[in-house]
């Protein structure tokens, strides 16, 4: 990737890391921690993977997103905002009576989502629905899914994971690898196992990558474009809270919004760094 690219990426990124803390903080609830993981992530599919067009949201050829672990909305939101379906100033109204930017996301209402999720699990088996469509009416989208590790312990996960492999679906899945889930450590909760190799006694292709570095991520999605006999996860090493200091790795900013102290801190360091990325 040449440096103007992944410098492009870096700005994009650290305006999605402020959307989100705009939101959570506007709506004084929400899940910061999860969605600061995967603004890398988003940031990369909606700048150089997916295809799909602001102006027509249901255009029938588009690749579909789906946020399995839909908690993690603001993020998407946030990115969704960045690429024009919808004013960044309407991040404020997260949560709020009569947003159409819900606590997770709401597919009837909001431009640009692909699936209403936020039960934790559902949402690879949808993505695996929207796969086997496009194989059956012959179309050559793709379909990708964000995953949660903390929701992969999640048994109707393993089922679709079954099927995709079974069907060999022209699907990708993320595995959002943060170690953190809400009530502490995924060890402490729910030991996982070995999540590559996991998906690939089900039939999957496998990937690693490094959630924050873009190089990284590149060689993961170019990889996975060129398997087209199976589904393919990329298991992505991630931090919980990426990009906000005092959030990083801290279980306890799963599911809470900052206040107004921990606000202005987180944007006085975002503001910093994209100060610095601009400059």
């Amino acid at each position: 990737m040449d440096h103007e690219t992944k410098r492009a990426l870096q700005i994009m990124a650290v305006k999605v890391r402020m959307g989100i803390i705009e939101g959570v903080y506007h709506a004084k609830s929400g899940h910061p921690g999860g969605s600061l993981s995967i603004a890398d992530t988003l940031t990369y599919l909606y700048s150089q993977r997916l295809r799909y067009r602001v102006n027509e949201p249901n255009w029938a050829d588009r690749d579909r997103l789906v946020l399995s672990k839909g908690h993690a909305a603001p993020a998407l939101y946030a990115t969704l905002a960045e690429v024009g379906f919808f004013p960044t100033e309407e991040l404020k109204t997260l949560r709020h009576l009569g947003s159409r930017l819900q606590g997770h996301p709401d597919m009837k209402h909001i431009p640009g989502v692909d699936m209403s999720s936020g039960s934790l699990a559902q949402g690879i088996s949808a993505a695996c629905g929207m796969a086997m469509a496009a194989r059956l009416n012959g179309k050559s989208y793709r379909t990708y899914v964000i995953l949660g590790d903390g929701e992969i312990e999640e048994g109707q996960v393993w089922e679709a994971a079954m099927f995709a492999g079974h069907r060999k679906l022209p699907l990708v899945a993320v595995v959002d690898h943060n170690g953190l889930q809400i009530d502490g450590t995924n060890e402490e909760v729910c030991a996982l196992p070995d999540i590559a190799a996991a998906f690939a006694g089900f039939g999957w292709h496998t990937v690693t990558a490094d959630a924050h570095d873009f190089d990284s991520l590149e060689a993961a999605f170019l990889e996975a474009d060129k398997v087209t006999d199976r589904p393919t996860v990329i298991v992505q090493e991630s931090t919980k809270g990426k990009g906000v200091a005092y959030m990083e790795n801290e279980v306890d900013w799963h599911g809470v919004a900052p206040k107004e102290e921990d606000y202005k801190r987180a944007m006085a360091e975002l503001t910093a760094a994209l100060a610095e990325l601009e400059g």
